[in-house]
């Protein structure tokens, strides 16, 4: 009996590790899910901050400059519980008289990932300008994917997002 019983406490113990393990990257988590109206987001920790959009780069550049450009701690908004880094002062003052107009899209996640319902981190220096909205890719080969069709994958995106990510059948308000 004892010989059954010391095996079974191993797996169980391996079991609980495994928990663990899989459990303590959840801090990611809360980073791209603030408790606040703005979330989920392609955010991460830097430094003392809990949530910088992005990881650092300067949302405004996109629009005044047509490029991604890396922010600085310098420089730097709060707006919905997540930090905004910027490549200079007056960036930082247009993104502060009217943030709205410069977030990205979907959260900053992949836009082709939200095609197909997996909202999955973007890379900065891969984005697109489409009606003066800012998209964000996982890499060239996910933003080739979206441009094959642009209406119908951005008419996905927005469906998806809208109900899944950000409506009541949401897992990331569960």
């Amino acid at each position: 009996m004892i010989r059954l019983a010391l095996p079974r406490l191993f797996n169980l113990a391996a079991i609980a590790l495994l928990a663990v393990a899989a459990l303590s990257g959840c801090s990611a988590m809360v980073a791209q899910n603030p408790s606040t109206p703005l979330r989920p987001v392609n955010a991460v920790a830097i430094g003392d901050e809990a949530r910088v959009m992005l990881a650092g780069h300067d949302v405004v550049a996109y629009f005044t400059q047509g490029r991604h450009a890396l922010g600085s701690a310098a420089y730097q908004s709060q707006f919905e519980g997540v930090g905004f880094h910027f490549a200079s002062a007056e960036h930082k003052a247009l993104f502060d008289a009217a943030p709205q107009k410069f977030l990205p899209q979907f959260g900053g996640f992949c836009a082709n990932g939200i095609v197909y319902g997996i909202p999955w981190g973007g890379d900065a220096d891969t984005w697109l300008m489409l009606d003066g909205k800012l998209f964000i890719f996982g890499g060239q080969g996910s933003k080739d994917g979206f441009l094959l069709d642009v209406p119908s994958n951005r008419a996905l995106a927005d469906r998806y997002w809208a109900d899944e990510v950000a409506g009541s059948n949401s897992i990331w308000q569960r």
